[in-house]
């Protein structure tokens, strides 16, 4: 990082440096599945991850969105509780967190970046499960308890 900022020191605070790049965001975004409990990981080895700048048109325009930075992350993939047997041949879910969106959201909110990337990865890993939003906020309690 820029201003001889570390990495950590850059995701706590504000760096005039240069913004995290997609590798930063993938490792806060490994960190949190790590802390994950057990009988949730255990069903994320076939997930691919991916951080990408903006959601392409076509993905905004199925979600009915208008801006690339109205949306922070996205499961693609059927949730585990509607998966059978008969879907081999399937395209592997993927789970991909937007970069762009997420740095403007760590902007305006002043949210810790690392705390940021673990809400939206947790949430879009919630979608994988089938899970409401009370039990992604309890998923993300766990994981948070976990961390320290």
């Amino acid at each position: 990082m820029a201003g001889g900022m570390s990495g950590q020191a850059a995701i706590h605070g504000r760096s005039l440096g240069e913004a995290p790049d997609a590798d930063m965001i993938e490792a806060i975004c490994r960190a949190t599945i790590a802390r994950l409990p057990a009988q949730f990981a255990q069903h994320l080895g076939d997930i691919v991850f991916a951080v990408e700048d903006y959601a392409d048109e076509e993905t905004l325009a199925a979600l009915g969105l208008e801006h690339p930075l109205d949306l922070s992350g996205l499961y693609h993939g059927r949730p585990l509780g509607e998966k059978s047997s008969m879907d081999s041949g399937a395209m592997p879910d993927r789970i991909v967190l937007y970069r762009r969106a997420i740095l403007e959201e760590w902007i305006e909110t002043g949210v810790r970046l690392d705390d940021l990337v673990a809400h939206v990865t947790i949430h879009e890993i919630g979608h994988h499960f089938g899970l409401s939003d009370d039990d992604m906020h309890a998923l993300e309690d766990a994981a948070e308890d976990s961390a320290t």
